[in-house]
């Protein structure tokens, strides 16, 4: 099968973002897969109600989640529009390599509890994101 435009690795890293947050979530409700709902296990009938009921990691976590489907938008915008205007190819790659990187830092961050680190990696994803598009002006 071939593709109109080649498949980049700016391409790769926008599926693995969209991933992110899934992950995020796995780490949210991972270990209250099978444990009774009386006993804190995952309720899979109100999974919102009780992912808001959490404490601790699971709950940083599920916050990660929320803000990674956020970020999504302006990333991928970001590469698309880099690569429609004709940015270089390895400009490209190496920010969008540079804004997964960061946002799985961020999570990280953000599950350990380490509130001024997530807010700095937070803030250098952004600038990332919000560059991407001006690339083609590089």
């Amino acid at each position: 099968m071939t593709f109109p435009i080649p498949v980049t690795l700016a391409h790769v890293c926008i599926v693995v973002a969209c991933v992110l947050p899934i992950v995020c979530a796995g780490i949210a409700k991972g270990g209250k897969f099978g444990q009774p709902r009386a006993k804190g296990g995952y309720d899979n009938h109100d999974p919102r109600a009780w992912l808001a009921k959490q404490e601790g990691y699971r709950a940083r976590a599920a916050n990660a989640m929320a803000n990674s489907f956020e970020a999504l938008p302006l990333f991928i915008a970001g590469v698309l529009i880099a690569q429609i205007t004709g940015a270089r190819l390895g400009l490209v790659d190496a920010l969008a390599v540079a804004f997964v990187l960061l946002r799985v830092a961020y999570i990280a961050a953000y599950v350990a509890d380490r509130a001024n680190l997530r807010s700095l990696v937070w803030l250098l994803a952004l600038l990332v994101a919000a560059v991407l598009p001006f690339t083609s002006l590089f």
